[in-house]
């Protein structure tokens, strides 16, 4: 079997396929330090994909890497970084994804509208579907143990950005991992519902 070019490595790092679906792998910096993430414990493999991104891609490169948006159930931005920390590339894919046919998920710690200094939720909600937002823990000490936020305030600007989501017409889904010390996943689906969104129950390790 031919090696992979150089080229053709790069495509399977920024988009990688996994579920039935495609997920896509567009930065590597994050809000977030999480103590649990692959990433800060000396690994950028998940799931048996390397995900160590030496350049960030473009938005073109990325489109190319999915081909046809319609071959997934779910086009899904998720790797090892903080997808929205590039919004502009995010929706100008996102937007791709939608003139192809296809259906766009986005995985993010939902902290764009605290990094942006405005509320970017109807736009979004033009080409994505639905988000699922790591909310990680039922306050926010827990939160800030576990995540190491780099912004203050950011476990009220999570939970803030789902509301605001959801009012923009958006399928969202709040999660949190079970087996974090100090994370009562009860607690956290109870907070979801009360924000009148769902919750998904997360394994360490698990992309989804």
């Amino acid at each position: 079997m031919a090696t992979p070019s150089a080229a053709e490595q790069f495509r399977s790092i920024i988009a990688y396929p996994l579920h039935g679906n495609c997920y896509l792998n567009i930065t590597s910096e994050c809000t977030l330090r999480c103590d649990f993430c692959p990433k800060y414990n000396r690994t950028w493999e998940v799931q048996s994909y390397d995900l160590r991104l030496h350049r960030e891609p473009t938005a073109e490169e990325v489109m190319e890497a999915i081909g046809d948006p319609k071959a997934y159930k779910e086009i899904v931005f998720c790797g090892l970084g903080e997808p929205t920390v590039r919004f502009d590339v995010l929706m100008t894919i996102a937007r791709g994804v939608k003139a192809g046919g296809g259906r766009v998920r986005v995985n993010t710690d939902g902290l764009v509208n605290l990094r942006q200094g405005r509320d970017v939720t109807r736009e979004m909600a033009e080409a994505v579907d639905s988000l699922s937002i790591s909310m990680n823990a039922q306050n926010e000490a827990i939160y800030i143990k576990h995540t190491r936020p780099k912004l203050a305030g950011a476990y009220a600007a999570m939970l803030d950005f789902a509301h605001q989501a959801k009012e923009a017409g958006m399928a969202v889904s709040l999660t949190a991992i079970d087996g974090l010390e100090g994370v009562d996943v009860a607690a956290c689906e109870t907070i979801a519902r009360e924000l009148g969104v769902t919750f998904r129950r997360r394994v360490l390790d698990e992309v989804g």
